[in-house]
């Protein structure tokens, strides 16, 4: 039996990636903070399957202990401050936890466990505003936010670990992958919730935005740039891709995208359209959202992956967004009945 620890394991992707190694047999450790484990997560239902180890990504003993606890053959790093408009106002967190602490989980292996194998979570954030669509492998790193800067300054660790100390470590440059799992900060799972909202006949939401507003207000649903472009996949079809990363004979660094570009005005229309409605009755765009410097246009090339690990996806954006939309559906209606 294969032994693997999960940092993030609270997260979209350590859940799925949790679900995914035991029904292929595996024993299952994750890293989580202690407050986040407490409260109810995306693993939650997990919590008899699997051991959960407490710890903080930012604390180089934590790692440490973690790792002799678990004594892993695979090590998956999800951790991180996962939002890059948020990163803006947490910076030094943000290189805390997403640079240095893969820098303390790279160290640890190498003195601890040399031979165990390591996949860490790159982004395409890291190419920002690159001038050359679609971005593979090689298209050189233009961060346009401080989530993305510390991105790029590990996705380079991981590199020079591997050719300095021999360790495995495989990088997956990770397009935008989303699910009916995305806490409501993010922007898709907020048009989920709209278009929920809407199907319901809810005009002033109970959940809240960034600002301490209702996330619908007034039947309308406040988004940025409606404009912006992305390379949106399901995330369960991007935790296989970890997986047999760590199953190649060698590693690698692989982008990770579905090679299908789409902008929010299309996840808008999808939304709002497994609901039967026009999401431009229930949409408006608020310039206040904007950020300060927005990544470009990203689209993968996941050429290399395709060819090298036998990887295509299988869950198409249509319905990515609808299993969203019917979550929030499900979730919402016990409030309307009350």
């Amino acid at each position: 039996m294969k032994t693997a620890l999960i940092t993030g394991i609270t997260g979209q992707d350590g859940s799925f990636l949790a679900e995914f190694l035991l029904d292929r047999g595996y024993k299952v450790f994750g890293l989580a903070r202690r407050e986040s484990w407490m409260r109810a997560n995306n693993a939650s239902h997990l919590a008899d399957r699997i051991t959960v180890l407490f710890g903080d990504m930012s604390e180089g003993i934590d790692i440490a202990t973690a790792l002799q606890e678990a004594k892993p053959d695979e090590i998956y790093n999800l951790a991180s401050q996962s939002r890059p408009g948020e990163s803006w106002a947490r910076a030094p967190e943000t290189l805390m936890i997403n640079g240095m602490g893969a820098i303390r989980l790279f160290e640890a292996v190498r003195h601890a466990f040399p031979k165990a194998r390591v996949y860490h979570a790159s982004s395409s954030e890291m190419f920002g505003g690159a001038k050359t669509i679609p971005q593979s492998e090689e298209t050189p790193f233009h961060p346009a936010n401080p989530y993305a800067a510390a991105k790029v300054y590990a996705h380079h660790m991981v590199r020079i670990c591997r050719e300095s100390y021999g360790l495995f470590i495989s990088s997956g440059i990770l397009f935008n992958h989303e699910s009916e799992r995305r806490p409501l900060h993010f922007v898709t799972q907020k048009i989920a919730y709209g278009a929920a909202c809407a199907a319901l006949g809810i005009t002033n939401s109970l959940d809240l935005n960034e600002r301490g507003q209702p996330i619908v207000s007034g039947g309308r649903l406040a988004l940025g740039n409606l404009d912006i472009a992305r390379d949106w996949g399901h995330a369960i079809d991007f935790v296989r891709a970890m997986w047999l990363m760590l199953q190649h004979e060698k590693p690698d660094d692989f982008v990770v995208g579905t090679g299908k570009l789409h902008t929010l005005r299309d996840l808008c229309r999808a939304a709002y359209g497994r609901v039967g409605l026009n999401w431009e009755d229930h949409v408006v765009s608020d310039p206040g959202l904007v950020r300060p410097l927005e990544t470009g246009q990203t689209l993968a090339d996941p050429s290399k992956a395709r060819k090298i690990l036998g990887w295509e996806p299988t869950i198409s954006f249509e319905e990515m967004v609808g299993k969203m939309v019917d979550t929030q559906i499900e979730r919402l209606e016990p409030q309307i009945r009350r």
